[in-house]
């Protein structure tokens, strides 16, 4: 590669999206300009050399990362011998360029010319296959053990609580999985073969040189001390950046997925300017962190192409001097010439392999802190599968904050509790609505229920088992929850109908359709139930999305029923239409509904007021109307809302 090409190639590599470090505001004349690309090399060879023996933290992260590459060992073994023979192979040139010039040209000997020639020819197309070996492999390990990595966070997302995913922003976790599996990438595929094989060169020249001859080669190496001053000085300067670059580039592809899903509330309010304000200064930030990088290198090239010059000019001063008094053969000093450039060469590919290092391990430190973070709620070891379910729910003295702190005992009315001594028996089959004014904890119940929380005292009970003790997946393929605004997937109507049983036959779908009253507008659509409705299910009205919902949750056949606000979004005509439906999806299985409907509540066998996560009333609807209440003062008043 050329030297243009080089520093086109790193111009890109520091200025794309999340590529670059961000140090603090210094000008570009503030950086050690002709000593930074050798300092990126030794930096790297001596993190290398500190994790190889252990003593940084890192090395175990890094061996942890090769032990992805455990299943693919042969293939790796191969790899390596492919760019130990496309090492060597390159290497053979500028030997056989002097001995060319002395032992055949000077010599006069036309037979060994040709010898060496077809020697040199033999070399060129092993270096051929070699590379193409090195290369092929290269990419097929790395892309391997990138996607089980992937896989892995992806696992280990999928264990993490429903809290988790309340204190972690979205658009950082895709972030995890995108931006940062891509740096790692970088470093798996281009880096290490990078690392071994201009570590390779660089050993190789160094002994060929020596070879050749002894003061030549003390003349090249005379650089060597200045390079390691230049190494000190620019790991001070470059120390922590590209941390924080992975950082910039999760804000951005946060910000962008917040604020993508909430395109339709930032147009309705006017307020895509103050977006695009906000928008302008993350990238601004990002920039000014891309620049930083390409400062640096923009800075080394020409300090290497100085040394180089310098160092050639050296050889061919004191090696023609001493080729002119016989003392050495002129093939030796043009393949002195020949070689330096490639001593020079894996010094400049280090050091820019450097950039690609730190912004590797930066994502490394990244993707750690993410699969370091232990799920805050797993099953145990001796978890049970609960079988067949009666479909009992029993609540003994919970207490539940989602700050997850504190002790009950010392708080005076519970108000930092979502849920405060809270004891409830639902029998078998009967549907029990929950009330009260926003925020008094009837949401936070259900959720416990279908133990998206485990509570800091007291508990949960199913048929008698406390959910600690059940296993997670068995418990929730026994039960269906509708929330106040259904999540549907991109695809068809007929896959998310079928999103909980996806054996389910033609037939069952269609009945569960028809049973929450969706077949008509089902019927109505361009391609019936084979219809594409895009993401979140945007092509349907939210009254359509929530039938597809309850269709979803009755073709489940789930033993425990949980509505959430599930009619909230549906028109009062749409909800006759599914009265019928709910009364299906109801029949013969343990409920808890949340619910402003009238309709809805006095359906229930029992209703239970919630004020300031504590129960205050229970009963029957008649009974709760004739006690005069919290439970009448709230009919009361959806009454007049309903009449409004």
């Amino acid at each position: 590669m050329s030297q243009a090409e080089e520093r086109a190639r790193a111009g890109r590599d520091g200025a794309g999206p999340g590529r670059a470090g961000e140090i603090e505001e210094v000008e570009p004349r503030e950086q050690p300009q002709a000593l930074q690309s050798v300092a990126n090399t030794f930096a790297l060879l001596r993190d290398v050399w500190r994790i190889v023996r252990g003593e940084d933290e890192r090395g175990r992260k890094v061996r942890w990362m090769l032990g992805l590459l455990r299943p693919y060992r042969r293939q790796v073994i191969l790899m390596l011998v492919a760019l130990v023979a496309a090492t060597a192979a390159g290497l053979a040139p500028p030997y056989l360029a002097g001995l060319a010039i002395d032992e055949g040209i000077r010599a006069g000997d036309v037979t060994a010319l040709a010898v060496i020639v077809g020697v040199f020819l033999a070399s060129v197309l092993v270096f051929w296959g070699a590379s193409y070996a090195q290369t092929y492999l290269v990419g097929w390990v790395g892309q391997r053990a990138l996607q089980d990595l992937r896989m892995r966070i992806y696992e280990h997302l999928q264990r993490m609580s429903i809290g988790f995913f309340t204190r972690r922003k979205p658009g950082v976790l895709i972030s995890r999985l995108t931006n940062d599996v891509q740096a790692l990438d970088s470093l798996v595929t281009d880096g290490v073969v990078t690392l071994f094989q201009s570590t390779l060169t660089l050993a190789g020249v160094v002994v060929i040189l020596l070879l050749l001859d002894v003061p030549l080669a003390l003349i090249t190496f005379l650089t060597f001390p200045v390079l390691a001053v230049g190494s000190v000085v620019f790991r001070i300067a470059s120390a922590g950046a590209y941390r924080a670059t992975r950082e910039k580039i999760a804000n951005i592809t946060a910000y962008l997925q917040e604020t993508l899903s909430g395109v339709r509330v930032i147009r309705s309010f006017g307020q895509e300017e103050r977006h695009l304000a906000r928008m302008t200064d993350l990238n601004e930030e990002n920039r000014r962190a891309n620049m930083k990088t390409v400062y640096l290198n923009a800075s080394y090239f020409p300090a290497v192409e100085l040394l180089s010059a310098i160092g050639t000019a050296a050889i061919l001063l004191y090696g023609g001097y001493q080729a002119y008094n016989g003392n050495v053969e002129i093939g030796v000093v043009v393949a002195f010439v020949g070689y330096l450039n490639a001593f020079f060469d894996p010094i400049q590919q280090i050091s820019q392999l450097y950039t690609t290092y730190q912004q590797g391990m930066a994502a490394l430190d990244k993707i750690f802190d993410l699969l370091d973070t232990p799920p805050d709620m797993v099953d145990k070891p001796d978890a049970i599968d609960p079988g067949e379910i009666r479909g009992e729910i029993v609540l003994e003295d919970v207490w539940f904050s989602y700050a997850g702190g504190g002790d009950a005992r010392e708080l005076g009315e519970g108000d930092e509790w979502a849920l405060a001594g809270i004891d409830l028996r639902i029998p078998p089959g009967q549907t029990v609505a929950l009330v009260g004014e926003t925020g008094a904890g009837k949401s936070t119940l259900a959720k416990l229920v279908a133990r998206f929380y485990d509570p800091q005292r007291g508990r949960v009970l199913i048929d008698g088992h406390d959910l600690r003790d059940l296993d997670s997946s068995a418990l929730r393929s026994r039960l269906g929850i509708v929330p106040q605004e259904g999540f549907l997937f991109s695809g068809s109507v007929r896959e998310n109908v079928a999103f909980g049983k996806p054996d389910a036959t033609d037939e069952e779908i269609e009945a569960a359709v028809r049973a929450v009253g969706a077949d008509g507008f089902v019927a109505r659509l361009p391609h019936g139930l084979d219809t594409e409705i895009g993401e979140r299910g945007v092509q349907l009205s939210a009254g359509q999305r929530q039938l597809v919902s309850f269709a979803r949750a009755l073709l489940a056949e789930p033993r425990i029923l949980i509505l959430d606000e599930a009619t909230s979004n549906v028109d009062v005509r749409t909800e006759r239409v599914i009265e019928a439906g709910l009364e299906r999806l109801l029949h013969g299985r343990t409920a808890i509904v949340i619910a402003h409907r009238l309709s809805t509540i006095r359906r229930a066998g029992k209703i239970v007021v919630l004020e300031h996560g504590r129960i205050v009333e229970t009963g029957t609807h008649e009974e709760l109307l004739a006690a005069g209440g919290a439970y009448a003062g709230l009919y009361g008043s959806w009454q007049r809302q309903a009449a409004a």
